[in-house]
């Protein structure tokens, strides 16, 4: 592939992600007038990323259901409950569960016992 042709991707991508991100914004904005326009909003963002390949950074993947499509807001539209060693996202919409593991800086810490 010539040098001009990945300029162009690379640029697509960019403005690609760029689209996503406000996509999410005006999402995130229009959620309490009306959820419905948010939702449609979240799926135009999902066929821009899914056009251009672009993966959507961690913090946009856990604010939309891969289920059905919903944009996901706490305490209103979706239940977050630590289980263990993960935290599961429930949606109240269509009852889809996602699960990401964290890591809390208690465990990461080197316990000084140990050392001993």
């Amino acid at each position: 592939m010539s040098r001009f042709k990945q300029k162009g991707k690379n640029l697509a991508k960019e403005l690609a992600m760029e689209r996503i991100q406000r996509l999410f914004e005006l999402a995130d904005a229009e959620h309490s007038s009306n959820p419905a326009r948010s939702d449609a909003y979240v799926s135009l963002a999902r066929k821009v990323g899914m056009r251009y390949l672009v993966r959507f950074p961690r913090e946009l993947k856990v604010r939309y259901c891969k289920k059905c499509g919903s944009y996901l807001v706490p305490g209103n539209n979706c239940r977050i409950r630590l289980k263990g060693r993960y935290i599961a996202i429930t949606c109240l919409k269509c009852g889809g569960i996602k699960r990401y593991i964290y890591h809390s800086a208690i465990a990461s810490e080197p316990s000084a016992d140990k050392s001993v």
